[in-house]
């Protein structure tokens, strides 16, 4: 089968064909980076609208790349949330349409999940073991920060989350206080790598009673007293400082991961999302965790639609699907 993906839930319009055994054949992502950074984050109407102008052209750049025409498609696999209504909304009828036109089925997809199989896609050794569950999947981005408990395939249970501010979104905050533009992360990350994690420890907030539970915020707002009070380090240490606060939410990250691998005895621990690309913490679960951690290819680790073709077709192969009715939603849970 080939499956043709489409993400559209926040700012980058991506569009990808994959085949059932998760090969993906091309992956378009075209990003809004540019019309977003002047503005300190994403603004809504715009990403929407930039949508609307671009998807066309992702959808005929993938295509080409592959060296498929849309008659070629098998099923449609479209992101249904959560994420800006207006983003999901372009993404969404551009499914439908697609649909009605070639009489293909279409699937909505969760994009949490989505993220959850960028874990399958083609190379990462997890797609080559028979059994791998279950897993311990963190999901971590600039808008979610959840532990995962994945007992099979499409079958999940949400053990912890954030209570507050996504780590990925903390991390952007720290850096627009700054001055730095959006997105925050890889600017912190740069910064970081020559500095001393060990400078100054930020506070880790625990939850009593609730061992896999996450809050960022109050970590945010630590970091920014810090740089308000000693404006001197800012000048003097802004690569030890970078370091020290994203050390701190990588140390957050991989403690609450590895008790959850841990007190559920699994086999193995997947990262996904945006942040998931950061290298402090892939090196610091990799080199702590007691089980195995696998890890998208970092073309996969961001937002795309090759991980929700792959989603869409799981569900398919279940013998799901949807129709012209299809909705989209602001907040979706994955269980």
């Amino acid at each position: 089968m080939i499956i043709l993906g489409i993400e559209t839930s926040c700012d980058d319009t991506a569009i990808s064909l994959v085949n059932e055994k998760g090969t993906v054949l091309s992956n378009v992502v075209s990003s809004q980076e540019v019309f977003h950074k002047n503005f300190g984050g994403i603004v809504p109407e715009i990403a929407s609208r930039k949508h609307s102008e671009l998807i066309g052209y992702a959808i005929t750049e993938t295509l080409k790349i592959a060296g498929k025409s849309l008659e070629d498609i098998d099923l449609i696999s479209v992101t249904k949330g959560p994420g800006l209504v207006g983003s999901l909304i372009i993404g969404v009828e551009t499914a439908k349409a697609i649909s009605f036109a070639l009489n293909k089925p279409l699937i909505g997809i969760n994009h949490l999940e989505g993220h959850i199989y960028s874990l399958f896609l083609g190379g990462p050794k997890l797609s080559k073991i028979k059994n791998p569950f279950p897993l311990i999947i963190l999901i971590v981005s600039g808008g979610h920060t959840e532990l995962v408990l994945m007992e099979n395939h499409l079958k999940y249970r949400v053990i912890g989350r954030t209570r507050d501010d996504a780590a990925g979104e903390a991390i952007d905050k720290f850096a627009r206080f700054l001055g730095y533009g959006y997105p925050g992360g890889p600017l912190i990350e740069k910064l970081g790598i020559n500095g001393n994690p060990e400078f100054h420890k930020f506070p880790h907030l625990t939850f009593k009673g609730s061992p896999y539970e996450f809050s960022f915020s109050g970590l945010k707002t630590a970091g920014i007293y810090f740089l308000e009070k000693n404006p001197a380090a800012v000048k003097n240490n802004l690569n030890d400082i970078a370091a020290s606060f994203e050390k701190t939410v990588v140390d957050i990250l991989t403690e609450r991961t590895i008790r959850a691998a841990v007190d559920y005895k699994v086999k193995g621990i997947g990262v996904v999302g945006g942040v998931s690309a950061n290298k402090r913490l892939r090196k610091t679960l990799t080199t702590e965790a007691p089980v195995e951690v696998f890890l998208p290819e970092k073309t996969f680790s961001t937002d795309n639609a090759a991980m929700i073709a792959l989603a869409g077709y799981r569900h398919f192969e279940r013998g799901e699907k949807d129709n012209l009715l299809l909705d989209v939603y602001s907040r979706l849970e994955i269980e």
